[in-house]
């Protein structure tokens, strides 16, 4: 009786406790008739219980996301199917699919009946401020009787992920001069010293430029070989993001932390699309030993969708990763937050003469962390070092900030 009470709605309950006082009421003033509606009362709620809790249907359910990858702000439609795997009839039913809060309130919806063996499938959209891995589940379902006397609760176990990637801001790829003069009035020009031998020699074709043999090939092999068109050298960027929690300020979607993934997604983006072979240095990659690949900008955006702050004693791993890459030269970006002078001199350090450095230091108080220190002085000491550096406010746009820090010049100011 008890486990038929618990699945009994508060409108059950009431028939019961009404029923009951009719019954009695009947039985001491003598009416048959108020028994009778009364005894009706009390058997209605446990009927209804009793077919609730009996009724046993078996689903399977699928999700579909598309698209699985968005970006922040971007919609994402879902599509539920409800498969009948029973001999029987679903009975209709309330279904609440369980979010991350990120995504937004929770969809609910009427499920109508689904004949044995058919599909029904319900769609519905979802959208993330906060960038990361969420979760798409479980389905909780809530099967309740016509007279809604009683219903029972369960959950439908299987959970999807949906992949929400950081937004990646266009960057302007024209460097105006900036106000300086001579050789330290040159912006940034975004080059490294390094680069790969793509020359390649092939066997001579018909219709190939004579002036395109390769004599010395030639001669050693007995067949006419000719040089293939050069292709230029691809140059090799790496892109450190400071993970340190101390480095930065704020919480949520509007902490220093989530501007700094945001600039780093996209300057590696926009590294990529201008011919770079890009490494990207976090915590995420040092760990999984990734930091000494190059990535594509998918595989980049898959990492900073679930990058987190680490504890401060990891930087030395970070900075030790960013060492070996910039040892063999080429084109730096750093986003740091102003947090420990050695540390920011070891950041510096990276810096191989005669390479460029580019340097973004989050203001970590204007984020709201009032016991930051100054980002000034870091970025003073990261400019006489020869780095070109600028500190990001929080309302700053990550577009502004990469024009300024690309129009800065060495040693100089903003």
């Amino acid at each position: 009786m008890r486990s038929l009470w618990s699945v009994l709605t508060t409108r059950g309950r009431a028939f019961m406790g009404s029923g009951a006082v009719l019954v009695l009421a009947g039985v001491i003033f003598g009416f048959r008739d108020l028994t009778r509606f009364g005894v009706l009362l009390v058997a209605l709620p446990i009927i209804s219980a009793v077919l609730v809790r009996t009724r046993k249907t078996r689903m399977r359910i699928e999700r579909h996301t598309h698209p699985e990858r968005i970006s922040v702000g971007q919609d994402a439609h879902v599509t539920l199917s409800f498969e009948n795997v029973s001999s029987a009839t679903t009975p209709i039913f309330l279904a609440e699919e369980r979010l991350d809060y990120v995504l937004g309130d929770r969809p609910r919806f009427v499920v109508g009946r689904i004949p044995s063996g058919r599909v029904r499938a319900i769609d519905y959209a979802v959208r993330s401020h906060l960038r990361g891995r969420h979760h798409l589940g479980p389905l909780g379902v809530q099967v309740q009787d016509p007279f809604g006397l009683a219903n029972r609760n369960a959950v439908l176990e299987g959970t999807a992920d949906l992949i929400v990637l950081p937004a990646v801001h266009p960057l302007s790829s024209n460097r105006q001069p900036s106000a300086g003069v001579g050789s330290e009035g040159e912006q940034a020009q975004l080059i490294s010293l390094h680069g790969e031998d793509d020359v390649t020699i092939r066997e001579y074709r018909d219709g190939d430029d004579l002036r395109r043999i390769h004599w010395p090939a030639t001669a050693r092999t007995g067949d006419l070989m000719v040089r293939q068109e050069d292709r230029p050298a691809q140059r090799r960027a790496v892109v450190i993001i400071d993970p340190r929690p101390s480095a930065h300020g704020g919480t949520g979607a509007s902490s220093s932390f989530e501007w700094a993934v945001t600039a780093a997604a996209s300057v590696a983006v926009h590294l990529c699309d201008s011919g770079y072979a890009v490494h990207l240095v976090c915590a995420e990659t040092v760990e999984t030993s990734r930091a000494a690949e190059t990535m594509t900008p998918d595989e980049i955006l898959d990492v900073l969708a679930v990058a987190t702050t680490r504890d401060d004693t990891g930087e030395d791993e970070i900075l030790r990763a960013g060492q070996a890459l910039a040892s063999a030269g080429g084109f730096l970006v750093a986003i740091v937050g102003p947090s420990g002078r050695d540390v920011t001199s070891r950041v510096a350090s990276l810096r191989q003469p005669g390479t460029t450095g580019l340097a973004l230091v989050l203001d970590a108080r204007s984020f709201g962390t009032t016991d930051a220190e100054e980002a000034e002085p870091h970025v003073d000491a990261l400019r006489l070092a020869g780095w070109r550096a600028v500190a990001v406010q929080r309302d700053e746009d990550v577009a502004h900030a990469w024009a300024v820090l690309t129009a800065a010049t060495v040693g100089g100011s903003r």
